[in-house]
């Protein structure tokens, strides 16, 4: 153990420190539920205890990986023995909520579906939502800057942060701490801390950008059969919505087929189409906007997109929807399981899924492969679910999904960032001259390279 626990415990208290059994009982990662290797767990209250770690920390050449709610799926927060751990576990007020300037401000620990009640409560709506939103924090959906259901709409998490708080690896204090919208005045130094993983600084409080809350909301389940029926009611949908289309979400038959099989989600549909379709509009007039929607569901199934479709006439309708899109758990029942989060034009996914599967098959012909693919379509997001050949075989499978985005101009990363796994593969996406001024940042605000060390770049 490292002098520097001590120092620590000396000046925060023993409820601030966490060792030995107690850090082996917390999480590895998302997948991983216990085992941490961390020297220590820190859990600071306060954005001034959180800088005096930090300088302690930085004084004592000890590296120091943040940790927040343990959803991601890329290895960002992997912490070794060598290493502390640093949890905001226990920063988890929401401080103020202007109505008037539509503003929450929050410390970095309160959980995202805390945030999403809170601004509810006040006749407002904080729109990042994603499956884990019970256990992703905020300043861990900003470190990443979190995509999520709605992005089609509203917006990355980027576009929801107007004011920032943050330490640096030397424990200096950075705060952006503004309300304005409006704020030309150079370099917006509170970008350098979204999406950048905890690598440049912790995110100790935010304040967060609030919406007028919808006053009426449709959900769809629909039932295409083709991709082209898809994309073409997409446009459509865009269109004729004028503005109120949220969420376009797709699954192919492989992932509704794992969803709703025996004893899970009951199919609302028959399990024979190749595609389904969540569709979710949100606006002001419940009387309006339903018969609106319902008359844009009449001219889709007049086109011939449509094959069937369930129409939720409740909330607990609406709910039991979105839980066979959210529900991304029975991924687990795959062995070996490898996930991947990946942008790419959406003319362009219907041939990679399939191309994909065919290059799967032809490496593993036995067992076949299971391909399971889902996503954000809307914003071009597709996820991805993969079991084939052994846990060895990771690498190579790897280069069967990230080689050909290259030639779409496509992101190995739409939405869960870097970390450890996708670092071999960033350069398929930014070019040499990216990544030495990535490293260039990272170097001007820790040239010890303390702060979540080996991550991104």
């Amino acid at each position: 153990m490292h002098p520097v626990v001590d120092t620590i415990r000396s000046r925060l208290g023993d409820a601030a420190i966490l060792t030995g059994e107690d850090v082996k009982a917390r999480p590895v990662s998302r997948i991983v539920k216990s085992g941490c290797e961390a020297m220590a767990i820190v859990r600071p209250k306060t954005t001034e205890e959180v800088a005096l770690v930090m300088r302690l920390c930085h004084e004592a050449g000890v590296p120091v990986v943040p940790r927040a709610g343990m959803t991601g799926l890329v290895g960002g927060s992997l912490v070794g023995p060598h290493e502390i751990a640093l949890s905001l576990e226990r920063m988890t007020a929401i401080e103020e909520i202007d109505p008037i300037a539509q503003t929450m401000t929050v410390q970095a620990g309160v959980p995202l579906q805390a945030i999403q009640e809170a601004a509810e409560a006040e006749g407002l709506l904080f729109p990042l939502d994603l499956g884990a939103r019970g256990s992703a924090t905020i300043g861990g959906n900003i470190a990443t800057n979190a995509g999520g259901n709605k992005v089609l709409r509203y917006g990355m998490t980027r576009e929801m942060v107007l004011g920032l708080e943050a330490v640096l690896p030397n424990g200096e204090i950075v705060s952006s701490m503004f309300k304005i919208l409006k704020n030309n005045t150079g370099l917006d130094i509170k970008q350098l801390f979204i999406g950048t993983e905890g690598t440049l600084g912790i995110v100790t409080r935010a304040i967060l950008r609030l919406q007028p809350a919808p006053r009426s909301r449709q959900t769809v389940l629909a039932a295409c059969s083709s991709f082209a029926a898809v994309t073409d009611m997409l446009g459509y949908f865009r269109a004729a919505s004028g503005g109120n289309l949220s969420s376009y979400e797709v699954m192919w038959l492989d992932y509704y087929l794992l969803l709703t099989a025996e004893g899970r989600h009951k199919p609302p549909l028959p399990q024979t189409f190749p595609f389904y379709v969540l569709v979710e509009c949100e606006g002001a007039d419940p009387e309006t906007d339903d018969a609106a929607f319902e008359a844009m569901l009449e001219k889709a199934m007049e086109h011939g997109w449509i094959e069937d479709a369930v129409l939720a006439r409740s909330e607990a309708e609406r709910v039991q929807l979105w839980r066979i899109r959210d529900d991304v758990h029975y991924l687990l029942t795959l062995s070996p399981l490898f996930v991947y989060d990946i942008s790419l034009p959406i003319p362009e996914m219907e041939g990679y899924v399939n191309n994909l599967r065919a290059e799967l098959e032809a490496r593993w012909p036995s067992p076949k492969p299971t391909v399971i693919s889902y996503g954000h379509l809307g914003d071009g997001n597709l996820h991805i679910a993969l079991s084939c050949g052994t846990a060895a075989d990771k690498p190579a499978v790897n280069k069967l999904v990230y080689g050909p985005l290259a030639a779409f101009r496509g992101s190995v990363s739409a939405e869960h960032g870097i970390g450890v796994d996708k670092k071999p593969y960033l350069q398929i996406t930014r070019s040499e001259t990216e990544i030495a001024i990535m490293r260039a940042v990272k170097a001007a605000l820790d040239p010890a390279g303390l702060l979540n060390p080996g991550k991104i770049v």
